[in-house]
């Protein structure tokens, strides 16, 4: 009967439908139900009159602006399946009664020229985080081709192919309504919520299998990879800021683990916090990944903005199955939407993109959207094992499956990791604090990096009543009210006075600095702090960006993240300009904190992952402006 039904949806062209494997299940769910678009996350029909129900959405990317991004926009819906009908097929059955026949592409090609591509690539790594925009930037561009068989064949011929030879996936779907069909295989949970538990599952770092499949060897230089760790600590970052701002404990950190594909081996870890918020705020506060936008986010989508040719559609996006529970409220699972492929009208579309940091290599990051183009190709049966080789990929068939998580000598390279990690966020912390600042309050001036949520969340394991505010909301009458200000991380060049973010954080310190109130500067504010105590601004010759380093702090050394293009510096040697007191770099002067009476500030992040001896700094320097 269910393969019946499924048939007489495919026969159907007015029919939505969606397919889902998922991990380690062996059936495959069949949803089917009407379709209607929606204009915010706000709106997702969850009930209906009164009772709940069960809701499928594809969230295009479009939909960051709902958190006051920018973004292309190319009207692609926020689509919901109105679920009357979920029922589960047997996978085996399944397979015999997809079709299987090799889809030919035509015309096939990248949209944007590899030269053009390393050039974007280029100007992103020397206007954009050259100049402290960000950590980190995924700029994507799109694999095209154009098929001769109807859509829904060619789309349930791939789901076929990916339920066959590819593994380890999080989801393998086909979603199927009118002039939109998707099909591929996810191997992210971007957000889950179940019974009050959220969890994340921050990805990065990929290792393309060679000719054969993995090996011990091949996958321990891949570990051993500087790159590859520092890009899978940032985006951890960049997800705890999510956490942090939807989870009433911050979120706890747990890995890392590998992820092993068919073709692909990844390093993850799993974020996990407790939450009360309606499964539709979580969904919103943690749009979108960083693995595909970059870090900090909200000037990554500007970013993204500047330098891509066109709207995303649903890249970078999410699926999101919204279930009734038990408790009269809904789970949430949302994988993100990457490794997909995109069919309208007779085109396939396959997006990609690569991770540009600050020591990313053009030529590279052209390599690694070939690979991962060729990567999907491949899964889906698009391209052959020849073609796949061509379009420079190393990637093969699955091969023997290995768990090679299981080695000694792979699990001791994983584990390894945390050590470069601080203790506050991988113990469990609690949601009862009663720190050494205890009845104080605390107004964190957030100037749009969202590292003041984990910040704000440390300040509260201190025992502060901690309020966020915006730059550009932000009110004088608030900032005097305050017992702490706590001005925050943000991108850009702090001597751009022309910039009307940088121009109020600079009236923000002033103003403290002047009562003599209490005030802690951080990073972006830290600059300003200082510029402000007449001690020179200047780009470092290399940004800063996902760095640990163990620096002076008034006497301790202390192990601290940093993401910074710029720093204020003095002569190498002092420890005082005017009143304040500084401690800076023997060598290059660099100026790592200053406190005086009322204030203090730090170059780093001591909120970031990367910050070992953040929470003790933090305390100490929180201890001296409130003296």
């Amino acid at each position: 009967m269910t393969l019946s039904r499924l048939a007489e949806l495919t026969a159907d062209p007015t029919a939505s439908f969606v397919l889902i494997a998922r991990d380690g299940a062996d059936t495959v769910e069949l949803l089917s139900g009407d379709v209607v678009d929606v204009e915010l996350l706000a709106d997702i029909p969850l009930t209906a009159d009164g009772a709940p129900r069960e809701i499928f959405a594809m969230v295009p990317y479009r939909q960051v602006r709902e958190r006051g991004f920018v973004a292309q926009d190319d009207g692609a819906p926020l689509r919901c399946v109105i679920v009357d009908e979920h029922l589960h097929l047997p996978t085996s059955e399944l397979l015999s009664a997809l079709p299987s026949a090799p889809v030919p592409l035509h015309d096939d090609g990248f949209d944007i020229a590899d030269a053009e591509y390393a050039a974007i690539v280029e100007k992103v790594i020397a206007d954009e985080i050259g100049r402290g925009e960000g950590a980190n930037f995924v700029i994507r561009r799109d694999f095209t081709a154009s098929i001769d068989v109807d859509d829904r064949t060619a789309a349930l011929t791939w789901f076929h192919a990916l339920l066959t030879h590819e593994r380890g996936a999080y989801w393998t779907f086909a979603v199927f309504t009118p002039g939109h069909i998707a099909v591929g295989a996810s191997p992210e949970a971007h957000v889950v919520a179940r019974e009050g538990i959220v969890t994340m599952n921050p990805i990065s770092g990929t290792f393309r299998h060679p000719a054969g499949g993995a090996t011990k060897e091949t996958l321990i230089d891949f570990l051993a990879s500087t790159k590859e760790t520092e890009e899978l600590f940032m985006v951890v970052d960049e997800e705890l800021k999510m956490m942090s701002a939807v989870c009433s404990d911050g979120g706890r950190i747990t890995g890392p683990h590998l992820k092993e594909m068919s073709r692909l081996t990844h390093t993850e870890y799993m974020l996990r916090g407790r939450s009360a918020l309606d499964p539709r705020d979580i969904l919103r506060e943690t749009m979108f990944a960083p693995t595909v936008t970059g870090s900090p986010m909200q000037n990554a989508c500007a970013v993204i903005r500047r330098h891509e040719r066109k709207p995303r559609g649903y890249y970078s996006g999410v699926a999101a199955l919204f279930t009734p529970n038990g408790d009269g409220g809904h789970d949430l699972d949302a994988p993100i939407l990457i490794r997909t492929v995109y069919l309208q009208d007779g085109t396939l579309r396959v997006p990609v993109g690569a991770t540009l940091v600050r020591h990313s290599d053009p030529a590279g990051e052209v390599s690694e959207t070939h690979g991962k183009a060729a990567g999907v190709l491949g899964a889906i049966g698009a391209i052959d094992r020849d073609r796949v080789a061509e379009a420079r990929s190393d990637a093969d068939a699955p091969g023997e499956e290995r768990a090679l998580a299981n080695d000694p000598t792979v699990a001791a390279l994983l584990s390894s990791r945390n050590a470069r990690l601080a203790e506050f966020w991988l113990n469990p912390q609690g949601e009862e604090f009663t720190g050494p600042f205890a009845g104080r309050t605390a107004l964190v001036v957030d100037a749009e990096d969202r590292f003041t949520t984990m910040l704000a969340h440390q300040l509260r394991h201190l025992g502060l009543d901690v309020t966020i505010a915006s730059w550009s909301e932000v009110e004088d009458a608030q900032l005097d009210a305050a017992d702490l200000v706590v001005a925050g991380p943000g991108p850009g060049d702090p001597r751009d006075t022309t910039n009307a973010r940088i121009a109020r954080m600079r009236e923000i310190v002033a103003r403290r600095l002047d009562s003599g109130a209490p005030l802690l500067a951080v990073c972006l504010s830290h600059q300003i702090l200082a510029d402000r105590l007449g001690i020179a601004l200047t780009p470092l010759e290399a940004p800063h960006q996902g760095l640990q380093k163990s620096v002076p702090v008034f006497g301790e050394d202390a192990s601290i993240g940093f993401y910074n293009t710029f720093t204020a510096r003095v002569a190498p040697g002092t420890t005082a300009v005017g009143t304040a007191e500084v401690s800076a770099d023997q060598t290059s002067g660099d100026v790592y904190a200053l406190r005086g009476k009322g204030f203090a500030s730090v170059q780093g992040h001591l909120e970031s992952i990367l910050s070992r001896d953040g929470i003790r700094t933090l305390e100490r320097l929180v201890d001296n402006a409130l003296a």
